[in-house]
């Protein structure tokens, strides 16, 4: 087994860093306090190919495999998390539902200007008042003709102002009912289709959280992913991969409130000696080190299975429950290491420490983690 980054992770690895340098740390806190979400910076994302990561090159993407992506994910989230997040949502959820479960003229349509971020993409599956309990949705879509009549609301997603293209889960049968959710691409402009309230967040505030409103919304059937009923289990297979996506954005959360905390070790001098040399300090950075080191190690493990198109049920739950919890309790330890000054907005820590709590939330709680693997491994 190979443990060293490939040519190609390198090279993302290394663009991500200069880019980042350049167009994403000097506005972290601008960007944070104003909760600004920087479409531009999106755009300039997407020319560099990082919009469509898992696109193929003939649709207009970068054609990376699991492993690259990561690399990408962790990278950016290094800097900003914030950015990580939205890059996540964008490729793991709304591109990848359309390109693994659209037809030939819908991928076409939709994913060469999604993949280049001429369009940002959302993803809508949870609700106001189902959370986890998406059987219990109340958004439902009644059929007329040649056309679905949508109405209801979706809350906590991503890009739901800024987004062009919504990849949306309704309810066309009974509540409760695992066959009775359809998926559809909604477009934005389209009448009785728009959005709502703006979060007002803890972390991940360049990220952009909001509802999705549906008021008699019209959409012609074209719009709708595979077959009426699949819904469900479509979105419970795009979350296998997204729980990839956020055990990377945890790993980069980690890695880079680490990093800081070993610069400042090394930096802050107390007694005459940097408080590195003290025993209580250096254990922590052991420890922090060695929780990243295995989080890295499950999150590739999982990407190599996605690549082998073997399931990911387990292994992806498994990388992120391991990687969310990992990565709070890794900023955690950056602040205390930083004593006062880490409870300042003055050093980056403080914001990798907000930004760390949603991570054990998105994409299922650690709870939902453990359900989903206990399932997986006591089935017959």
């Amino acid at each position: 087994m190979n443990f060293d980054y490939s040519e190609t992770q390198s090279l993302i690895a290394q663009s991500i860093r200069d880019f980042a340098e350049k167009n994403i740390r000097p506005h972290i806190m601008e960007w944070d306090e104003a909760q600004t979400f920087p479409v531009p910076l999106f755009k300039k994302l997407g020319e560099m190919g990082f919009m469509g990561a898992l696109v193929p090159t003939e649709l207009g993407g970068s054609g990376l495999n699991y492993h690259e992506y990561i690399t990408l994910v962790e990278e950016i989230s290094k800097v900003d998390p914030s950015i990580g997040l939205s890059v996540a949502a964008h490729n793991s959820l709304c591109v990848n539902h359309i390109l693994t479960f659209g037809n030939e003229e819908q991928k076409k349509r939709w994913i060469p200007k999604l993949a280049s971020a001429e369009h940002i993409g959302a993803w809508g599956l949870t609700e106001h008042n189902t959370g986890s309990d998406a059987g219990g949705m109340n958004t439902t879509a009644v059929r007329d003709g040649d056309f679905w009549v949508v109405n209801g609301a979706k809350n906590f997603i991503t890009h739901a102002i800024s987004g062009d293209i919504a990849v949306v889960i309704v309810r066309t049968g009974e509540k409760g009912d695992s066959k009775g959710m359809t998926t559809f691409v909604f477009e934005k402009g389209m009448m009785g289709f728009t959005s709502g309230k703006k979060e007002n967040k803890l972390g991940m505030r360049a990220s952009e959280t909001a509802e999705l409103i549906f008021d008699n919304c019209r959409i012609p059937d074209a719009n709708r992913l595979g077959e009426v009923g699949q819904g469900f289990v479509q979105a419970m297979k795009i979350l296998d991969g997204g729980r990839i996506s956020i055990g990377a954005l945890a790993l980069g959360i980690a890695k880079g409130a680490y990093e800081a905390a070993l610069k400042y070790s090394k930096e802050r001098y107390q007694f005459g000696q940097p408080i590195s040399d003290f025993q209580a300090i250096s254990f922590k950075l052991v420890d922090m080190a060695t929780n990243i080191e295995a989080s890295e190690l499950l999150l590739h493990k999982a990407a190599f299975l996605k690549g082998q198109n073997r399931s990911v049920t387990t292994s992806g739950a498994m990388a992120k429950m391991y990687s969310s919890e990992m990565c709070v309790k890794v900023a955690n330890d950056a602040v205390q290491i930083h004593g006062g000054y880490g409870y300042t907005k003055d050093y980056p820590v403080e914001k990798f420490y907000r930004d760390s709590k949603l991570c054990t939330i998105g994409e299922g709680t650690t709870e939902i983690q453990k359900l989903v693997i206990s399932r997986d491994l006591l089935k017959d």
